[in-house]
């Protein structure tokens, strides 16, 4: 028998360049299925289809991608010095001396983006455009014609007046602005007028200012809250020389100096943290006061509403307390860390200490005291504003070179002193503490998480004379002590009764036993 011939191997198959999908097949139709059912297997084929083939045209494209050759080194060398030209650029038009408008660094932000970017209107730059902000816009706009309409005054000199200060309030601004030079200048001009208008109608009434009783903005309602807390973040400002020169158009020149910052304190006086608002007194006192000059220290341009508000928030007191040193940058490296920050004991260490609080009546609520024992703190109102506030008022001390670290330091001295809800109800019982958040915790949380990643040097603070006498005054033996004494055994009423009967019962005793033994050696004779 002739012997059969073994067939040939088949050839292996060419590589594959996406998944191996042998179901792909065409199928026949089967027709014991419904026609619906059908359709529907081949619309999966087809999408299956279409799927594996965009995979296999991504995988020849990053093979393609691999197979490039690397770029050689002249390539590689001029491509660097593209970089710094483009660097030297981008350094000549930029002025830092002006700069005082920052934007938020990111590692503030991470705890908490809200606080720091606007969410009913944007002023500047940074924000501008953005689509939750745009509704806003439309009232901006509303603004503009009213002033227009009640000054007798075209657009086109209030254009022109913003045009010659277009340089100047650019170099406000950290980095490129995107904006053109017309769209630049009418954000200006928008921005600006709708800011004076909130400014004058908080001071004389929006319905002088010829807007309606039930206004959805121009009126003192709900919505003004969330506007105030917008207008107070570091990136949402406008330079003060901008709005300045916009109120003089409206009101001409005469008598208008400092007229922009004393209207903003007013109007951002809700903002207040403390329960007791400026009084007529010194509202009228704010454009005497040299403190309150917005140009007094620095050029116009350099300042902004959120300053004026810093300033009026610092007004200083008849006998401010000293510091350490006022220089803005130590000789120790200015880093974010904890063991750095110590000023002071939390509320029940110094309890134990002996050390005893109270409330301060006065509305500067960062002018702490230490006298005879006591640590005097004025009163803080704590609302749903309050970490915004206090988080854009810490974000400017830490950019701006020339600005002090006061309200830095306050937060870190509050925060050093509040380390659990007892320490907080203990200062509400006081009357330090009033706040309108849910619970203690909220407020403990507030304050543990506003400085994680603020950079302070404790010798740098207005505060540290005061913290190295309540610390001497906390190392006293003899004090906890006492402390100890009166929260252990002396920490009710009857405990007092108790103690002061035993020691007549013991000062009896003492006496019976005298009088007993006393015959004894002296005998009567």
């Amino acid at each position: 028998k002739k012997r059969r011939k073994n067939p040939p191997p088949t050839p292996p198959p060419p590589p594959s360049f996406g998944p191996s999908l042998p179901w792909l097949k065409r199928r026949k139709v089967n027709p014991t299925l419904p026609s619906s059912m059908n359709k529907d297997m081949s619309l999966i084929q087809k999408n299956m289809m279409t799927w594996y083939l965009l995979t296999l045209v991504m995988r020849q494209k990053l093979q393609t991608r691999k197979q490039q050759p690397e770029e050689t080194r002249e390539e590689w060398v001029i491509s660097i010095k593209d970089k710094m030209e483009q660097t030297l650029r981008e350094d000549a038009t930029t002025s830092w001396e002006r700069l005082c408008i920052y934007r938020v660094p990111q590692y503030l932000q991470e705890n908490d983006n809200k606080s720091y970017f606007p969410q009913t209107v944007s002023l500047g730059p940074y924000h501008h455009g953005k689509n939750h902000l745009l509704s806003m816009d439309r009232h901006k706009w509303r603004a503009v014609n009213m002033i227009m309409a009640r000054t007798k005054q075209g657009i086109e000199m209030y254009l022109d007046a913003m045009k010659e200060l277009e340089e100047r309030a650019r170099a406000c601004y950290e980095g490129p602005i995107g904006l053109s030079s017309n769209k630049f200048t009418e954000m200006l001009v928008l921005d600006g007028c709708f800011v004076l208008e909130l400014f004058r109608g908080a001071d004389i009434g929006f319905s002088e200012l010829g807007y309606d009783r039930n206004d959805p903005v121009f009126a003192m309602r709900g919505s003004m809250h969330s506007i105030q807390r917008d207008m107070v973040m570091l990136e949402n400002q406008l330079p003060l020389f901008v709005l300045n020169r916009l109120l003089e158009l409206q009101l001409g020149p005469q008598n208008q100096t400092g007229l922009v910052a004393r209207l903003a304190i007013r109007f951002f006086d809700p903002l207040m943290p403390t329960d007791e608002p400026l009084t007529k007194t010194n509202q009228s006192n704010i454009g005497k006061d040299k403190f309150f000059n917005p140009i007094a220290d620095k050029d116009k341009e350099e300042l902004h509403c959120l300053d004026v508000f810093r300033r009026s928030l610092l007004r200083p007191s008849s006998k401010p307390e000293p510091r350490l040193s006022r220089r803005r940058w130590a000789w120790k490296t200015r880093v974010a860390d904890k063991r750095q920050q110590q000023l002071i004991h939390c509320v029940t260490e110094l309890r134990e200490a002996g050390i005893k609080f109270r409330k301060r009546k006065t509305d500067r609520f960062w002018d702490i005291r230490f006298k005879n024992g006591y640590l005097e703190i004025p009163k803080l109102l704590i609302h749903d504003g309050t970490k915004s506030l206090f988080s854009n008022l810490i974000a400017f001390e830490q950019r701006h070179i020339d600005s002090s670290n006061d309200i830095t330091s306050y937060i870190i001295f509050m925060d050093n002193l509040i380390d659990s809800p007892q320490d907080v109800s203990y200062l509400h019982y006081c009357g330090i503490i009033e706040h309108w958040l849910g619970s203690d915790l909220e407020v403990a949380d507030l304050f543990n998480r506003l400085c994680q990643e603020v950079a302070f040097d404790p010798q740098n603070s207005y505060l540290s004379r005061l913290s190295n006498k309540v610390d001497r005054n906390y190392s006293r033996k003899w004090n906890v002590m006492k402390a100890v004494l009166k929260h252990k055994y002396f920490n009710n009423p009857w405990a007092y009764f108790s103690f002061f009967a035993a020691l007549v019962l013991l000062v009896l005793t003492l006496f019976q036993s005298f009088f007993s033994a006393y015959p004894y050696f002296k005998p009567p004779s």
